[in-house]
């Protein structure tokens, strides 16, 4: 069993590191050094990959102009793979409902030519009534002609339109097994949190580091006095907004599903998660809601676990979600804490 331990809210955030990277004189290449030295001392192999997620991890140490100084630099390069791959799945989405609006346009033109043809065929046994000449039933004879066949090329336009939409529907439904972004909160998605995870117990268990995962949702007390689907759902996405904000670029920010979300955080151990969901628990908190004339103070629980070699994905999401229940029982407390050993 995990052992669960709770915490409650810390009004103020210190950090005890100290080093040469707090004086404002520190350039960044010697920021750059201290990075690569800190992944020795903790006999990481200095990969591109764990250099960036250190060089990350250490911007909380710096001083505050040099770090604003390294994020507008990094703002500048180019996005990754991942990034890339957000906006292709989002372009293609906005395909599929561009070409479902087409349908729905064929579909109307369609029914309106219909509704022409119907009228036509009135007003020809209405003329049909007053005229007897040959030529009056000629001309109308052909203009009903025209317009069958007109209605006919439609139709099977209509119906070819319709057949592409359906193939389309079903590469779209195809490629989203495969997609890594839920569109409704603009984060990462549970399939790509899960995937990552299990990368980060096979680092784990070759490089023997800390890393942690904190999953969160709004307090049951908060979405039991609102009583709103759509304010719920207007609060959630104001969660995963601040989510981003008071995220670094290395950790993972995802929708697990069902109003909960997710943080990897890797190369940080549980003591370092605590005061991630500190610093995210005050941030929440501070952030205010408006629905109609009430205002509404955000406030979430938090369920932290470590992410050990020795357990499977299941059991390390399990042991989150546990703290998130523990985190519930008192109102006062921010957080959880679910170990696993």
């Amino acid at each position: 069993m995990a052992d669960i331990l709770s915490s409650k809210k810390k009004a103020t955030i210190t950090s005890s590191k100290s080093s040469a990277m707090d004086k404002p004189s520190v350039d960044v290449e010697e920021y750059a050094k201290e990075v690569l030295a800190s992944l020795i001392k903790d006999n990481l192999p200095p990969t591109p990959n764990n250099f960036s997620l250190y060089y990350d991890r250490l911007l909380e140490d710096i001083s505050q102009n040099l770090k604003k100084q390294i994020i507008s630099m990094l703002e500048l390069e180019d996005s990754n793979d991942d990034e890339n791959t957000i906006v292709l799945e989002k372009n293609l989405k906005k395909g599929f409902v561009s070409i479902k609006n087409m349908l729905s346009s064929t579909a109307v033109l369609y029914k309106n030519l219909s509704l022409m043809t119907k009228i036509l065929e009135k007003r020809k046994k209405e003329l049909s009534a007053q005229l007897d000449t040959k030529e009056a039933k000629k001309i109308i004879n052909l203009l009903s002609g025209d317009v069958g066949k007109l209605s006919t090329i439609l139709s099977t336009q209509s119906t070819q339109i319709k057949e592409i939409y359906d193939d389309t529907a079903t590469i779209i439904k195809d490629v989203e097994k495969e997609t890594i972004f839920d569109n409704v909160f603009g984060i990462y998605n549970k399939r790509y949190l899960l995937s990552k995870i299990d990368k980060e117990i096979g680092l784990i268990e070759k490089f023997d580091h800390a890393s942690s995962l904190i999953m969160l949702e709004l307090a049951k007390d908060l979405k039991l006095s609102v009583k709103n689907d759509k304010a719920i759902l207007l609060m959630t996405k104001t969660l995963a907004k601040l989510l981003l904000k008071t995220s670094r670029r290395s950790d993972i920010v995802a929708y697990y599903g069902n109003g909960i979300f997710a943080m990897l955080l890797k190369h940080t151990d549980i003591e370092s998660a605590k005061k991630a969901s500190e610093r995210l628990s005050d941030l929440v908190s501070s952030s205010n809601f408006f629905l109609a004339d009430r205002e509404i103070n955000l406030q979430i629980s938090i369920g932290i676990t470590n992410i050990s070699s020795i357990h499977s994905v299941e059991e390390i999401v399990v042991s989150s979600m546990n703290a998130i229940e523990e985190a519930y029982k008192d109102s006062s407390c921010d957080y959880a804490v679910s170990l696993r050993s």
